[in-house]
């Protein structure tokens, strides 16, 4: 499982012209899923998106003291596939690594419901659909976390 997690002033995501999840102060996760993925990979990825300090106490220092739960910021959760997209080869991505839609739309919408057991406010994207995702990167800050199967 890959996510990419952007520490956001604000951030939406709009389908067909209509905005469908908007947050304001927290993170922003990007979701890729494996065709190797399970509640392992699932339940890291919740618990680092929850509990990293990415914040900055509220003194106003550079250092990040605080996750978003201790902030009670928002998260704004948008599958992207793409980020299993191989281009080591040729001209055109490879996305073999990718999961199946459906195990993928499963899977995302298991990792939507351990990010809401945190209570905190979560809006999500549209599996499947083409979004348009605007990010008011606060930072910037942009992470990457990956927990493929088999890792420690």
């Amino acid at each position: 499982m890959r996510a990419i997690i952007q520490r956001v002033k604000s951030s939406q995501v709009t389908v067909n012209d209509k905005i469908i999840g908007k947050i304001g102060r927290g993170l922003n996760v990007l979701v890729g899923i494996a065709d190797t993925d399970t509640d392992v990979e699932l339940d890291w990825v919740a618990r680092k998106c929850l509990e990293l300090r990415l914040f900055p106490d509220d003194g106003g220092g550079d250092r990040w003291q605080k996750s978003v739960q201790e902030i009670n910021g928002e998260l704004l959760i948008v599958s992207q596939f793409t980020l299993y997209g191989d281009c080591r080869k040729g001209r055109r991505p490879s996305f073999d690594r990718s999961a199946a839609p459906d195990e993928a739309a499963e899977l995302y919408n298991l990792f939507v419901q351990k990010i809401r057991a945190s209570g905190l406010r979560v809006e999500t994207g549209q599996f499947g659909a083409m979004m348009q995702v605007t990010i008011e990167n606060d930072g910037p800050v942009t992470l990457l976390l990956e927990k493929e199967f088999g890792q420690s």
